[in-house]
């Protein structure tokens, strides 16, 4: 289950998605979780399934490997929909025992359920078609007026960027750690849910130690390279808009108007 998660890893293309600049990108998020969380029935959530669904077509993203992210995450969408299904009143048509099953229960869980998934399908499609340098760049860019606060903007941008890409690391390191020690007799597929959490602590230390030695080595290099802040840096590739980034805003806009149109007709 842990090679499911592609989260921080980039995946190379020449799609119109991959072109756009990173500021629009992560900008488009934002409207994209605006204009999803800001849909209050399924027909309304229809534009934004309908605008991430042409997003997915234009990036070339495999539908099965955004599918497959959603895997560790099954407990937590089985876990909201139950509670939104049993526990919202309204109209009955099931109950069984002190549970009951309400026609606004079933659309208010199939929503939040849906809502969820879209969500991370969002999100991962941000990674999956931007570099975490460019990524890094771009929310720099986009937080440059904090500096004026004093807020160290760039050494914020910085954490990010590396705790991003170390994701894809610890997971192949406890990957590498569950396999020595399934070798040596260790179970982790068998049981209740109690006694796998219970079999995954030997786990911890290990990942631990290899984290901090991944991160003591990264901050030597940084400092045998004379790294000392975002002072005085340029960069090899500078950000610029262009006519498609102009063009996607105006479709972002466009979808806010028609989530919030469509909300209002049917209010």
């Amino acid at each position: 289950m842990l090679k499911d998660i592609t989260l921080g890893q980039y995946f190379p293309g020449d799609t119109v998605i991959h072109r756009l600049d990173p500021r629009t990108k992560i900008v488009m998020v934002g409207v994209f979780l605006v204009a999803l969380f800001s849909s209050g029935g399924l027909i309304p959530m229809l534009i934004p399934a309908l605008f991430l669904a042409m997003v997915i077509a234009l990036s070339k993203v495999r539908v099965r490997l955004l599918i497959r992210n959603l895997k560790p995450l099954i407990i937590i969408l089985s876990f909201t929909g139950f509670i939104n299904l049993f526990m919202t009143p309204g109209e009955p048509l099931v109950s069984v025992w002190i549970f009951t099953v309400t026609l606004e229960g079933i659309e208010r869980a199939v929503v939040l359920v849906t809502r969820i998934v879209m969500m991370i399908m969002g999100t991962f499609i941000l990674t999956y078609t931007t570099t975490p340098m460019t990524l890094t760049d771009g929310i720099e860019s986009l937080m440059s007026p904090l500096k004026w606060l004093r807020v160290p903007v760039h050494e914020l941008t910085i954490i990010m960027s590396m705790a991003l890409r170390f994701i894809p690391a610890l997971i192949e390191e406890t990957d590498k750690i569950m396999s020595a020690q399934k070798a040596r007799g260790a179970d982790f597929e068998t049981g209740n849910l109690l006694k796998r959490a219970k079999a995954l602590i030997p786990l911890l230390i290990p990942l631990f130690i290899s984290a901090i030695r991944r991160a003591e080595e990264l901050a030597i290099a940084m400092e045998s390279r004379c790294y000392h802040g975002g002072e005085g840096r340029t960069r090899m590739r500078q950000l610029q808009f262009a006519a498609r980034d102009f063009l996607t805003g105006l479709v972002g806009v466009l979808l806010l108007v028609a989530v919030f149109g469509i909300r209002g007709l049917l209010q």
